[in-house]
């Protein structure tokens, strides 16, 4: 995994704690967000070989978005308009345009996002169990997953340039450490 620069600032864990109602509203559209973005990738020439298994992704994280839509069901909480994340925002807003250089921070980004899902995940399995036990259940189930997506972006990106895919990873978790810093006041996974 992922040698973050940065850890969560103390203050995460207990706002998601406190909003857990507007948190899986959050993790619902960031789940769709990742479907539509594995569907997204398949316009890039460099990927085409890759089709499968990005539609392999989007049917996984449609299928995280339905277990999540179902969790909101049961617990009846309204699935409400997505708020943007400041963090995914500023990530995104650092790809580059040009065929090679966007397929390859596009790739690292989404890898990001997907790693930093896994490690909150990992702690949500955890930090809301005395809360919340089939959550916690329900976090742990999606742990492997994130790190499969995580892996599997990162491979596409070294497969089209392992030095450029280098160099853009550096500069991504400098920018991940830089942006975690910033504070969130909105209850959201990312």
């Amino acid at each position: 995994m992922l040698l973050w620069r940065e850890k969560l600032p103390d203050t995460w864990l207990p706002q998601i704690r406190a909003n857990l109602g507007p948190v899986l509203v959050d993790h619902a559209h960031l789940e769709r967000k990742a479907a539509s973005s594995a569907l997204n990738l398949e316009k890039y020439v460099e990927l085409h070989d890759r089709v499968r298994e990005l539609n392999a992704i989007a049917i996984e994280e449609l299928q995280h978005f339905d277990l999540v839509l179902g969790l909101l069901r049961e617990r009846g909480i309204p699935f409400t308009n997505p708020q943007r994340s400041p963090w995914i925002g500023g990530l995104m807003s650092k790809v580059r345009k040009g065929r090679k250089e966007q397929v390859v921070d596009h790739l690292v980004a989404l890898a990001l996002i997907e790693g930093r899902s896994c490690e909150k995940f990992q702690i949500l399995a955890e930090g809301v169990r005395d809360l919340d036990a089939p959550l916690a259940d329900f976090y742990a189930s999606l742990v492997e997953s994130e790190g499969n997506h995580y892996a599997s972006y990162l491979i596409m990106a070294r497969h089209i340039d392992e030095a450029e895919t280098a160099h853009r990873l550096d500069y991504f978790l400098d920018l991940d450490a830089t942006l975690i810093r910033v504070p969130n006041p909105k209850p959201m996974l990312h």
